[in-house]
Order: C-alpha cells, then structure tokens, then sequence
C-alpha cells in the first residue's frame, strides 16, 4: 500500500549538519521508501496513495551499533526507584551493587528500549545473551543483528589480501544510519544526543522534537 508521508520538513541525511527541506514529503510502499520530493509533485505522481501528516521533520531512522552494551551491561533504573538510583543507566560499579534477576534484566532492557525508540533508533546490534532481554528485543520491533561482519564473498580471480575484520564499536552510539525501511504513521519523537557514560551513571541527553519513521503499515 503506498503512503505519501506529509511533514515540516525532511532531512535527507542522518547527522545534524544536514539541512531539512522544507515542504518535501516521502512516499512509503510497503515497507520500503518509493519517493522522496516536493510534497505537491509527489501527490500529483501519486494521486492513489493515502496521506498521513505528521508536525514534525522527518529523518532516516538510525542503527544502534552497541545494543547489547546498553541493554546488557547497563541498568536502567524503574521510576519507582529514582529516589535511590537515580533516572539514568547504571553500570561498573554501581551496576555490579544491584541484585539483579532475570525478571529485573527484562524490565531494564524494556526502558532501555524505550529510549533507543525515542532517539530514533529503528535496528539494534547483538547479540543478546540473557533471554529477558531478547525476549524484550524481539518484542521491539526493531530490526537486530547479531553484530557480526557478514561473510566474505568468495575470493575474484588474482592474488588477494584478506581484510582485516571491523573493530567493536564503543560506547557512546555512533551517528545513525540511514535505514532502508520507514516506519508507518511516525510521529515526533524526543531526539536525545548521547553522552559517554561515566563508570556510575550515563548521562541523560537533551532532546528535541522530531519525527522518525519505524515500520510502515
């Protein structure tokens, strides 16, 4: 079903010194991007599609390379508990303190989640070793991977050098990545921009309102 997206603006690429182009629209077949462009020239191209308007700028969905370190390795505190904990994510020390269950783990990894889907994030990097916690992930609707380089392609005629493999990735995210599959009716969310964590606590980021897409309907 094709779906033309109306919205403020849309930025046509993932880091902030991209600028959003006012007045351009999107449109979604399925699960994949059909058309991006002026939102008039595209409803005239295609007329058949329905129209969702968002108060927002819409941007590529990003790729969390380090989901399992935040998932994982770190605590999110429940609010109930914000007077002995804090609001933000635990780890080293502080971590190592709490008495945690799997039961605990799942409920962490469910507000880490939210986080990630409030930041924009559409896939996440594994893999996932506790079941809560993947049970969480799956539950998502992210899109995952099990952070391994894919498989070389077989060797081409010639003398060769093997590449070496890709390094892991550290703690703070990296900048998104752009996403080949768009959300359905995506509407604003809080981007925060990530800090690096102290060994105690993670510092919580500012945000600001935009809209991200995740899967399409």
């Amino acid at each position: 079903m094709l779906t033309l997206h109306k919205v403020r603006a849309v930025r046509p690429a993932p880091t902030e010194d991209a600028e959003p182009l006012p007045g351009y629209a999107v449109v979604v077949d399925g699960d994949r991007l059909a058309a991006v462009g002026p939102y008039e020239e595209l409803a005239a191209a295609y007329g058949s599609a329905r129209i969702r308007e968002w108060d927002g700028v819409l941007t590529p969905g990003r790729h969390e390379p380090d989901g399992a370190a935040l998932l994982e390795a770190a605590y999110h505190p429940d609010p109930r508990e914000a007077d002995e904990l804090g609001t933000e994510p635990l780890t080293g020390v502080a971590l190592a303190a709490l008495s945690m269950s799997e039961a605990r783990w799942g409920a962490s990894a469910r507000r880490g989640l939210q986080r990630l889907l409030a930041a924009g994030t559409t896939s996440l990097a594994g893999p996932f070793t506790r079941p809560a916690v993947r049970t969480a992930v799956q539950r998502s609707g992210l899109g995952r991977s099990d952070g391994r380089p894919p498989a070389p392609s077989p060797p081409a005629p010639g003398p060769t050098s093997p590449s070496s493999p890709p390094t892991a990735a550290a703690w703070p995210p990296s900048s998104p990545a752009v996403s080949s599959t768009v959300g359905a009716d995506p509407a604003p969310h809080a981007e925060p921009r990530a800090h690096a964590p102290r060994q105690e606590r993670v510092k919580a980021a500012p945000s600001h309102v935009r809209a991200v897409s995740t899967e399409a309907e």
